[in-house]
């Protein structure tokens, strides 16, 4: 395995890594983001009001963006597997 084989490798875990993760993590941010804004507005400062609307976002993102991140993974694993011979030889 030559040093440019394990950039690329590692080039595509980052990638598919940070395209995986971007979409629950997003849903995360902008919903923390707005409930942070109303907390501000409304002076209320309960910790649960952050936590319980994040979590449930974050499971209906899972729900929503499941297949399609799945999908990515299946599409790196493949790849991953159907080029070992050239990692190994």
């Amino acid at each position: 395995m030559t040093p440019e084989m394990v950039f690329e490798v590692s080039r595509q875990s980052v990638y598919t890594t940070l395209l995986v993760a971007a979409p629950v993590l997003g849903i995360a941010l902008v919903v923390g983001l707005v409930i942070s804004i109303f907390q501000s507005v409304t002076q209320i400062q309960e910790q649960t009001l952050v936590f319980v609307p994040k979590i449930i976002a974050v499971f209906v993102g899972l729900l929503l963006f499941g297949p399609w991140m799945l999908q990515h993974l299946l599409d790196f694993t493949q790849n991953i597997l159907g080029n070992l011979s050239h990692f190994t030889g």
